[in-house]
């Protein structure tokens, strides 16, 4: 019995430290998890006090830099909803930044295709030249941009201002497309070869179809990136009816302390509707992700 009663006691004790042990990692589980949401929550104040002063400076007709509940009224909304300050640089700005978004993103297919499917000896070093250009700040080129700009009779023009920041554009879109075209099988270009597709049929109807989500991340990262560009109007376009949006926010700024914070807010809550619709409307196709798996199959 007393052998019996001291094996017991041998088994039972390891497994009430393993119980300890346990309890005391699920503890510093717990505890790190806590740590990490109190983190996260903070990162997401810093985030949406803005976006909130925004929204309630929006519908305050005397709102300053405090963040306060304010008497609702759609007064600021009402001065902004006018075609010099809201409806024709809204239009001018989409069509600048939709012009070079849609131009990008063609030039940046045509391009990637071959960098992507052909090898030469040119190929290493073009790509670290578009690499090396997705990192040259656009205000290091402005002055010398100017000066072409002006030689060749393109400033205060919209078509030479959308050429311009399609091309500013253009290597981020390029390197970006590369890589998600090299997510396409080639053994699926190779079937359509066979089957007497030429190279444009290739990419229209076999890559493209394969790599659409791609092609709507590089759409919708240009577009944003264009439609925030600030400095590129304001330097090229000199006439006010051609102004977009983005320059067009810098009247409701003034230096002696007469900024107009609620008539801001306004417009910068629709000023933000074109890029969140396209967002809205785009991402939908994200969902799926790419369909590579089911087309290889058989």
């Amino acid at each position: 019995m007393a052998v019996t009663e001291r094996l017991r006691t041998v088994r039972v004790r390891p497994v009430a430290g393993r119980g300890t042990a346990e309890r005391t990692r699920a503890r510093r589980r717990r505890t790190g998890r806590v740590a990490v949401n109190t983190g996260l929550l903070v990162f997401s104040a810093l985030y949406l006090v803005p976006l909130l002063w925004m929204l309630l400076a929006s519908v305050d007709a005397h709102a300053d830099f405090r963040l306060s509940v304010p008497t609702p009224t759609g007064e600021n909304f009402h001065r902004i909803l006018d075609n010099d300050i809201t409806y024709r640089p809204m239009l001018n700005g989409l069509l600048l930044c939709g012009g070079g978004t849609l131009l990008c993103v063609v030039c940046s297919v045509l391009a990637a295709y071959p960098l992507s499917r052909y090898r030469s000896r040119m190929r290493r070093p073009f790509l670290y030249t578009v690499l090396f250009s997705t990192g040259l700040p656009i205000t290091a080129v402005m002055i010398p941009v100017y000066s072409m700009f002006v030689q060749v009779d393109l400033i205060d023009s919209m078509p030479g201002t959308t050429l311009f920041l399609a091309s500013a554009a253009l290597p981020f879109g390029i390197w970006l497309m590369k890589n998600f075209m090299d997510g396409v099988p080639l053994v699926l270009e190779e079937a359509a070869r066979i089957d007497g597709a030429g190279t444009l049929q290739v990419l229209w109807r076999i890559v493209l179809p394969l790599m659409w989500p791609g092609v709507i991340v590089v759409t919708i990262f240009t577009f944003i990136g264009m439609w925030g560009n600030f400095f590129v109007p304001f330097i090229l376009l000199l006439s006010p009816e051609k102004l977009p949006a983005s320059v067009s926010v810098f009247t409701f700024l003034s230096a002696h302390d007469q900024t107009q914070y609620g008539q801001l807010s306004a417009f910068s809550i629709v000023y933000s509707i074109p890029v969140v619709m396209l967002y809205l409307v785009l991402a939908r196709k994200l969902g799926g992700g790419f369909a590579l798996g089911g087309a290889l199959k058989g």
